[in-house]
């Protein structure tokens, strides 16, 4: 998995139980899985799917979370990517998995019609 995202939790992200509000865990991984989604050539893509979200372990002020991704399948002009959430506390050390999801993406047009991805390969390591 490619590191996509990472952020410092702020206050302004908390619920009412003072940790971080799970809707904004759930904007950072549709983000992290959109900037997986354009590093492999899609352009303009949609949300259509987020597959079972379950939080393991809170994440609190001012732990910097870590969002990682990996494209692992590429239809016609779809994408499904999964994306990985990780909570480090930066005093102390502690480190969390809070959690996984797979999302699935449409690339679409001007008009938000499917149209079909134009994979960019990563370049070749060179040879020896």
């Amino acid at each position: 998995m490619q590191p996509a995202i990472r952020v410092m939790m702020m206050p302004r992200d908390t619920n009412a139980h003072g940790t971080i509000f799970g809707g904004h865990i759930l904007s950072l991984l549709d983000q992290a899985g959109a900037v997986a989604a354009h590093a492999i050539g899609a352009r303009k893509v949609v949300t259509v799917a987020v597959r079972e979200v379950v939080f393991k372990e809170p994440v609190h002020v001012g732990d910097i979370v870590s969002l990682y991704a990996e494209v692992t399948d590429v239809g016609t002009s779809s994408l499904t990517i999964r994306v990985r959430v990780e909570a480090h506390e930066p005093i102390g050390g502690r480190s969390v998995e809070v959690t996984t999801a797979e999302l699935v993406y449409v690339q679409v047009d001007d008009r938000g019609r499917p149209v079909p991805i134009q994979r960019i390969l990563p370049p070749r390591d060179a040879e020896c």
